[in-house]
């Protein structure tokens, strides 16, 4: 199973991706999480210890190097197979890679490291034993450059306001473009029934596979820099059926 979680910013997708890997991970599954967010965050929401771990930006001229950009000519099937060990960190049995922050202006685009992860998650997603967790940047950006097109299901994750769901919608119609084969909307903040009747009646042609609620001993967690896992049962248990929810919906089975 090879999720990717997409959403507007500000919904929480990091927190869904974290909750989805720790409940994988929590069942005896390999879990690979891939954080591809320019501002990553998934780290400490996985309670991974700072410093940070090494991203694949801190390896910049050995990208350059791989892509072979020099010339104005891009190597779009450079080798990564030895770079999963090199960049890796491991905690709570979740294997983490970091793409990596964009520390100075004019570098958002960063072309060569996104060709780099678009190979690295074709490399990595080729272990059907292994459960994958990808957190895209916010927006659809990512969405272009066909970052998720290896992914089982992406899941765009909203909240009870009317621009995350016209977000969901056209991230939808982007994944069926590139040939995503699945794509679920997961809300996320739900303060009760009422909020989340809204929003699955907001929903253009897209299933709503689960409600995660709102919770304040989780937004603690959060502020206090402390991992999503575990910081409330009620929410745990939301994620554990999105994790019953996608095993039943995606055709591919992950070994335990």
């Amino acid at each position: 199973m090879k999720l990717a979680v997409s959403g507007k910013g500000g919904v929480g997708k990091t927190t869904v991706a974290a909750l989805l890997a720790s409940e994988l991970a929590a069942r005896g599954f390999r879990v690979t999480a891939i954080d591809a967010d320019p501002n990553p965050t998934l780290a400490v929401l996985l309670g991974f210890p700072t410093p940070p771990p090494t991203s694949l930006l801190d390896l910049r001229a050995e990208i350059e190097e791989r892509v072979g950009i020099s010339g104005g000519l891009i190597r779009l099937n450079p080798r990564v197979d030895d770079l999963v060990e090199r960049v890796a960190a491991t905690c709570g049995g979740i294997q983490l890679i970091v793409a990596g922050a964009i520390s100075r202006g004019g570098a958002g685009c960063a072309c060569p490291q996104n060709v780099l992860l678009r190979r690295l998650l074709d490399h990595v997603v080729l272990e059907r034993d292994e459960a994958v967790v990808v957190d895209l940047e916010a927006g659809l950006e990512h969405l272009g450059r066909r970052s998720a097109e290896a992914a089982d299901a992406l899941l765009a994750v909203v909240d009870a306001s009317r621009a995350s769901l016209e977000t969901a919608a056209r991230i939808r119609r982007l994944a069926g473009e590139i040939g995503v084969p699945r794509t679920f909307v997961v809300a996320n903040k739900v303060r009760g029934p009422e909020e989340e009747s809204w929003i699955a009646s907001g929903l253009q042609d897209s299933e709503l596979i689960a409600a995660i609620p709102y919770s304040e001993a989780l937004a603690r967690a959060e502020r206090a820099g402390e991992r999503a896992s575990g910081a409330d049962p009620a929410v745990q248990a939301a994620a554990a059926r999105l994790v019953d929810a996608l095993q039943t919906r995606c055709e591919r089975r992950v070994s335990v």
